[in-house]
């Protein structure tokens, strides 16, 4: 984090200034035993692609609601960074119903299908892949992300003090969830170059905290771990060495 970080968007930025080579997100999921490595420059094409597309494709504007219906995933983390990107509320588990936009995982698609806006699906396959078949009345993620510019530039200033996250009944700003993503990594002990491996969720802040925002605050990594309840203990430490974790929460 610098002194100029005020929004989520801002700490991407900053930490693809300062090292774009370095891991922020690596991804395990144990049911499928799939892990996925991004560095902070791969990742924050992602977040480019993905925001282009909601500015573009889909016309978000700052202030309009999404619905985020996804697990604690990668492709997720890209969602909420994209949407600070554009300025828009990413609302986690927010009700389709009074979302202007919804972006679903493969298991809550029927409830997607209350959203009168636009409707976005993630097949959650690995390496990002596609449906076999898109699922009727949404856009396959997988389909149209890759086509988007890997540069992102956003219509209108972000305004820190607008709302950014709704999770679990709160709401913050850009602002309050930077400087909470700060406190959270001093918390943590998190530094430069540490390793946080999270088996939380992230319908929770705490889940979203220790699961991409304190890391990335700290100018640390994450390594996100779903199903990690799959995983024994002998597994886990292996990992835990292995990826040179420096703390665990789960």
């Amino acid at each position: 984090m610098t002194a100029i970080d005020r929004t989520p968007a801002d700490l991407l930025r900053s930490a693809l200034a300062s090292d774009p080579a370095r891991p922020l997100v690596t991804f395990y999921d144990d049911a499928t035993g799939e892990r996925v490595e991004l560095s902070v420059a791969t990742f924050a094409n992602w977040v480019a692609k993905t925001a282009n597309l909601l500015q573009g494709d889909l016309a978000a504007e700052p202030g309009d609601r999404v619905a985020i219906l996804l697990p604690a995933h990668w492709q997720t983390a890209a969602w909420l960074l994209a949407c600070a990107s554009v300025g828009v509320v990413a609302e986690i588990g927010g009700d389709p119903a009074g979302a202007d936009i919804v972006v679903s995982g493969p298991d809550t698609l029927e409830a997607a299908r209350g959203c009168s806006g636009e409707r976005v699906a993630l097949a959650l396959r690995p390496l990002g892949g596609r449906f076999p078949q898109p699922p009727e009345g949404f856009m396959d993620y997988a389909v149209e992300v890759p086509s988007q510019g890997d540069r992102f530039a956003p219509f209108a200033p972000v305004d820190p003090e607008a709302p950014a996250l709704r999770v679990a009944g709160s709401e913050f700003t850009g602002l309050q969830l930077v400087e909470r993503a700060v406190g959270d990594s001093e918390a943590l002990g998190l530094t430069a170059g540490s390793r946080l491996l999270s088996g939380l969720s992230y319908d929770s802040w705490e889940g979203l905290a220790s699961g991409l925002y304190a890391p990335l605050a700290a100018g640390g990594s994450v390594v996100l771990c779903r199903h990690l309840d799959r995983l024994s203990e002998e597994a886990l430490a292996e990992r835990v060495k292995g990826e040179r974790v420096t703390s665990t929460v789960r």
